[in-house]
């Protein structure tokens, strides 16, 4: 069994690690301390010793047939304020960035890579979802090492503007993705989505990832029997926190509905000790 392990690349983050008060509704699971958190205090940009902006596919084009345009901190679709971290999607002309790739929309899309990284821990993130058609939010993970999906991802929540109801968790990894495994996309509903806060939960441990809404486990993915490319999950992974526009899952997209946000209170990393 693999040790837990945390890197960070700025020693003064550790210093932020007081544990603050942790909603009943998200009580961590017995035997895990606080190694690492964001609560979103100071308003403005979000916090560079944690957070970069991914802006990497603009020119060409995003994923999954998505249409954002990430925003790298000029446009401020990223920021913070009382708190509360706002990834805001608006539908705009973009055509003077220099990394324009032809998107309507600008959004985004946050990532702890090269900066904050876990091998196994419980991730609680309490977020209230922006809705409307076309949405698609998400708060995920990805190892560091290797080609998706050789790397492993593990989903901890998604959810789409059309079917606002529906919270879901996904791991993907080789197996997944070549159907040597079904799929292992699990769901529950959550009907105040978008008017309510809710902690969305998952816990890594060398045997399974358990996905959990305000602490209550809705879906499990175990090792055992799986083989390395049905558990690529022994290495560091990353945060990642977007809001993704259309796409293969978001689909149609009412333009009625921008400017739109998805709101993240904060983001708490856990390990057993």
């Amino acid at each position: 069994m693999r040790a837990p392990s945390f890197s960070i690349l700025t020693l003064p983050a550790l210093v932020a690690c007081a544990t603050p008060h942790v909603p009943h509704s998200a009580a961590v699971p017995p035997g895990y301390a606080m190694l690492w958190h964001d609560e979103f205090a100071h308003d403005g940009a979000p916090d560079a010793r944690y957070w970069a902006y991914d802006i990497a596919q603009n020119r060409t084009g995003w994923f999954n047939n998505e249409l954002q345009y990430y925003d790298g901190g000029i446009g401020g679709n990223a920021t913070q304020a009382n708190g509360i971290l706002r990834l805001t999607a608006r539908a705009e002309d973009l055509s003077a960035r220099a990394d324009f790739g032809g998107q309507r929309y600008s959004s985004g899309k946050l990532v702890t890579r090269g900066r904050v990284e876990w091998t196994y821990g419980y991730m609680d993130v309490r977020a209230k979802m922006p809705c409307g058609a076309g949405t698609w939010p998400a708060i995920w993970m990805l190892g560091t090492t290797g080609e998706w999906p050789a790397n492993g991802e593990i989903d901890i929540m998604e959810q789409v503007g059309s079917d606002p109801g529906d919270i879901f968790g996904t791991v993907h990894n080789i197996a997944t993705r070549s159907r040597a495994l079904p799929s292992q996309s699990n769901h529950i509903a959550v009907p105040d989505a978008c008017t309510a806060f809710h902690n969305y939960q998952a816990e890594w441990t060398p045997d399974s990832i358990r996905f959990m809404l305000d602490g209550r486990e809705y879906g499990r993915y175990d090792r055992a029997g799986k083989g390395p490319d049905g558990w690529p999950f022994d290495r560091p992974n990353y945060m990642i926190l977007n809001l993704a526009i259309g796409g293969d899952l978001g689909g149609a997209v009412d333009d009625a509905i921008f400017p739109v946000t998805f709101e993240i209170d904060y983001v708490r990393v856990y390990q057993r000790q």
